[in-house]
Formats: C-alpha cells, structure tokens, sequence
C-alpha cells in the first residue's frame, strides 16, 4: 500500500461545469488527486456531431484551455495528478492539444491516454454478431455516428502505475475516474469485490460535483451559498470507507440525506448495478454524519462483472426543430393551445403544397400551465405561459418552413404573443442513442503512455446472485384515508436519466415513515401518476440501507437525451413532481407533538 489516505476531489460534473471547481480543489482541497467528468450520454451525441465537422475535434475543449492552462504550474509544484475523461471520442486530440501547452510552460508532466473503447472501426465485426438493443431488440442503425464501450478503472490504473501525471480516457464510466487511482494507491486486487465496490462508489457519489455537496437538494431551503458551491472531496482508505467534505469557507451542505440523493442518481436495482470492474451492491450502505459537512459511507459489496461492456452508439435520424413563444393575458393557456395547433396546421399545408410529407414528431408544452404535470395540474387560470413546440422531420427543408412560420404567428394568431427577440428557431440534426452489450473478449483497451503502448487485459471471475437480506418495515395502523399529506412531508428524493428510460428515489426522512413507502407507493401507483409521460413498466426496488426505494421508469422520456423534444428529456424533474403525490398517515403524526408536526413547526 502506497499511501494510508488518498483525497480525491470532482471539479466538474459535466461538459460546462463551472471553471472555478478545479482552482477551487488545487487551491485549497489539499487533495491528492483532481478528477473531472464531461461525458454524459447526451455529450457523446455532441461530441460526435462535433467531429463530423473537423476531425481534429471530438473532444471536451474546455478542459484544456479554460481548466487546465491555468493550472498547469500549481498541479505540478503540489503534485496533484488528474485523471479525465474529457477525451470524448479523440482522446488522442485532447491529449495533443494539451501536450503543447505543457511544453510552453516548461513544465515535466507526464500523459497517458486509454484507447479502446472506440468500436467504431469494429462495426462490421458488430453486424456479424447481430448485436441487439437492449431493451427493444432493434438490430443496428445503418449508419453511426460514434460507437463506444463503456471501459473501466483498470487502464486508468494502469497509466498511474506506469508514470502518468494525467491520464485521459475516452468513454468510460463515471465512477471509473475514482476507483482508478484507488486501485493504484493502495494495490486493490481485482478480485477484491468489496473493495472495488467501495471505489466505485466513490467515484458514484462525487461524479457529478456538486450534486453531492447540496445542489438538486429536495430540501434545497437549507443550503446556503448557492454561488460558491463547494466541490466534494472525498477522503478514501484501504479497507474501502470514505467520507465526503468540501473545501472550507465554501457553500454547500453535506449531509446523510444530500450525500444518500447522489447515492440513488442514475441508479436501477441498488443490489446489482453493473460497472466493468464489478457488479456493486449498495442496498446497505450506512451514512454517517461524522462532522458538519462530513459524512462517513461504509457497506459497500461486490462480485465480479458480467464478461461484458455496454456500448453506447449515436446515429442521426431526420432533423429537429424547438420554438418558444410568450403568450399572456386571460386565457394564455387555451391561446396557446391555439396557436400550436394553428401553426403545425398551416406548415402541415405548406409541406403538402411542396410534398414533403408530415412531422415524424411532435411535442407541444405549455409552460407555466404545468404542461408536464398532465393530469395532476393545478394552474387552470394562470395568466403568462410558454408555448414550446418542438418538432422532427426526415426532411432539413421542411423545418426551415416551421422556422420562418413562427414569426407570422405575432400579427396573425393571439392577443399578448410575444418573445420573439430570440430569432429563428434553429434546426439541427436529430442524435439518437442506441445502447448494447459487446463481450469484452471482442475489445483491445490499450494504454498509450509516454509513448509507449500498452494493452490491457480485464480479469474475469465467477459470479452468483447475493442472497436476499431481511427488511425491517414498520407497521403503520389503519389511516383510513383521513389525514392526506404530500410525499415530501415524509419523503426526499432525487431523479436521473438513462437513455429513454429515469429513476426516482424516495427515502424516507425518518425510519418509521417507511412502511406507508412500502403499502402506499406501489408500482402500479407511480405507473398511474405518471401514465402521461411513462409508456413502458414502473418497477420497485428496495433500498434497506437508506430507508427508500427506488423506482425505474422506462421508456419514460420521449427517446431521452438531444433526441427528445420534451423540455425535460432526462428526467430531473420527475422526483419533484412525485414528492407531491399524496399519502396518508396516523392522526397522531400530525398533531403538535407528532413527528411531523414538530418538523413543521420547526421549519
């Protein structure tokens, strides 16, 4: 074992994160390591239309000229090493790029990228395995744009052992930058389970930034300092415990209950969430407030991953167009019902004339009228709402007539439109995302350090389904339906995308709320409260160590990502929206002395 502890801090969560959470880290997180994540599925759709364009490109630029040129010197004299993804689908580009810059600053750091993950070159080899996509069984799009298998911590380990300062991936996953320099510190061996579990949720916790230090809190009230948020740091040690801190004198909160939303985030049944280093079972972690702004997560297990990587492929379909207008005064919400319905009309007669054939999709939301809520809406009568109108096509040409037919809508259509100063809608190539599996045997990961060329090769185990653990739910006596409280009163949670389908978190604010989770929240429930939205099956899971549970929607965001049209295509503010589902519970928990009466009465 190299070290006793090892410090880890996120400076971004995502392609256009904020700069100042890096110089923040370097500056004063005393940290060991600096770690930052740019892909999410949605970047990688971008990313490759980026590199159509100019091959040279394809990578998260920002990484090197706004995060890491100004840092240079300082990560150099305290010897912090940094490990990225932000090579996107040309992590050798990336790599260049920054190359020339340390060179200019005279400075002795050392590179390595990991390649392999691009199966791109591969694509005939992955016709003739007649690879399906998960979930519906579509055989693949005729032509792609990008494929990429999802790699893990092992080659990035492999970089550090062999020198590198930086390492830059491609696609990876996420908690993957984290459990890497795990693996290097303290010599985990890959068949050590728990232990890569642990890393992994590490990286899990503190991959997105901010998240975990507050930000999308439910109780967001309590959080101070919105705009100098505190990126997390995590103090990481051999036997797989870590806690979860900020930088001091920042803002932030860190506690059980914002450190257990991130622990749900983008997360399907919490006894089985497949990674490329291990199969993880956090359903029961424990959460330990140590310290203001300090938080302890023990519990962690694993078992050996599945024999392979799930890939992630984007194909253009057709094009895109989103328009947004401002409509006020009485009525706004059937004006604007209106005027969708008139201008789709009078371009669907257009296309007719030119014989282009109809919309592929449409989407029509009116915000301000809680379009999203559907059925559970309660702004009948509100006087100023957004109409959004988004729209695909086969044809380019045909949503160039939808982009100049918005303006006529402002002398011809309803009394108080207006909100024309953004111009044109733009139109843009549809990305879409297509998911498999490929056997890692099929998948050559190579490190490329200094120079030299390395391949890397995963270790493969036995694996068999954990047993089952005994749940404790409280009983709750007959409500009879009497006392109606919102989810939230007994409840937080949190909600993430992947693909086209999301999760909700619920977990309980105090333990004895669990069982009228478990009676009252059922699948079927959800399914129903969200029936205008959700097109495939709701299922539950049970997640003991936090008190909670967790739901999966599928097919539950109109394709997901850049190819969905909603305004919320990954899902973020769907655990808001069932937090106001209501739920009944004892007389007694309601009174001046009862356990949410005191809360209120606190608040």
């Amino acid at each position: 074992m190299k070290s006793a502890e090892v410090r880890i801090g996120c400076g971004a969560g995502f392609w256009g994160d904020s700069a100042s959470g890096p110089r923040q880290l370097v500056d004063f997180g005393e940290i060991d390591y600096l770690v930052m994540d740019y892909l999410a599925e949605i970047t990688m759709s971008i990313l490759a239309r980026v590199k159509t364009k100019d091959q040279n490109a394809g990578y998260a630029t920002d990484f090197v000229t706004t995060v890491m040129k100004p840092l240079l010197k300082d990560l150099a004299d305290k010897k912090i090493k940094v490990i990225t993804n932000a090579g996107g689908i040309n992590a050798r580009a990336c790599r260049d790029a920054l190359q020339t810059l340390i060179e200019d600053a005279n400075l002795d750091l050392k590179i390595a990228i990991v390649e392999g993950d691009d199966l791109l070159p591969a694509l005939e080899d992955l016709r003739a395995h007649d690879v399906r996509e998960i979930g519906t069984g579509a055989p693949l799009p005729e032509s792609l744009a990008s494929v990429n298998a999802y790699l893990g911590a092992t080659p990035i380990a492999a970089a550090l052992n062999l020198g590198a300062d930086i390492v830059i991936t491609g696609r990876c996953v996420d908690s993957a930058l984290a459990l890497g320099p795990l693996l290097h510190e303290f010599e985990w061996q890959i068949e050590d389970y728990d232990r890569l579990a642990a890393g992994s949720l590490v990286g899990h916790v503190i991959e997105c930034g901010t998240q975990c230090t507050g930000g999308l809190f439910t109780d967001w009230k309590q959080v101070p300092g919105w705009d100098d948020m505190g990126f997390p740091i995590a103090t990481c040690r051999a036997d797989g415990s870590f806690t979860i801190t900020k930088p001091p004198h920042t803002g932030g909160l860190i506690t059980t209950q914002t450190i257990a939303e991130q622990v749900t985030y983008e997360i399907g049944d919490p006894t089985c969430y497949e990674l490329p280093d291990v199969c993880c079972d956090f359903s029961d972690i424990t959460l330990h407030q140590v310290a203001d702004h300090e938080v302890e997560i023990r519990g962690a297990k694993g078992q050996a991953p599945s024999a392979q990587y799930k890939v992630s492929a984007t194909y253009a379909d057709g094009y895109r167009a989103t328009a947004t207008l401002m409509i006020g005064g009485i009525d706004a919400t059937q004006k604007a019902t209106r005027v969708a319905e008139a201008i789709l009309a009078r371009t669907r007669r257009l296309f007719d004339e030119r014989e282009l054939g109809d919309y592929s999709d449409v989407d029509i939301e009116t915000l301000g009228a809680e379009a999203s809520y559907g059925p559970h809406s309660r702004t009948a009568s509100t006087r100023e709402v957004i109409l959004k109108i988004g729209v695909t096509h086969p044809h380019k040409a045909a949503l160039n007539i939808f982009a100049r037919e918005i303006y006529p809508s402002g002398t011809a259509m309803s009394p108080g439109i207006t909100g024309f100063a953004g111009g044109r809608p733009s139109v843009q190539p549809t990305v879409r995302l297509f998911s498999c599996f490929v056997d890692k045997a099929d998948v050559t990961v190579r490190v490329n350090a200094m120079g030299d060329t390395h391949t890397i090769a995963y270790a493969q185990g036995r694996r068999a389904r954990p047993a089952e653990g005994s749940r404790s739910i409280p009983d709750v006596e007959d409500c009879a339906h009497e006392n109606p409280v919102p989810l939230i009163k007994i409840a937080h949670g949190r909600s993430g995308d992947k693909g086209n389908s999301a999760n909700v978190s619920l977990l309980a604010r105090r333990q004895e709320f669990v069982g009228v989770l478990e009676h009252q929240v059922t699948e079927a429930r959800v399914s129903a409260y969200f029936s205008h939205l959700v097109k495939g099956p709701v299922t539950r899971f049970a997640w003991p160590g936090l008190n909670g549970y967790n739901f999966v929607l599928e097919q539950a965001l109109g394709g997901g990502g850049i190819a969905s049209l909603r305004y919320d295509p990954q899902g973020k503010a769907l655990a808001q929206m069932l937090l106001d589902l209501e739920v009944w519970v004892p007389a007694e928990w309601l009174d001046e002395g009862g356990i949410i009466g005191r809360e209120q009465a606190q608040s």
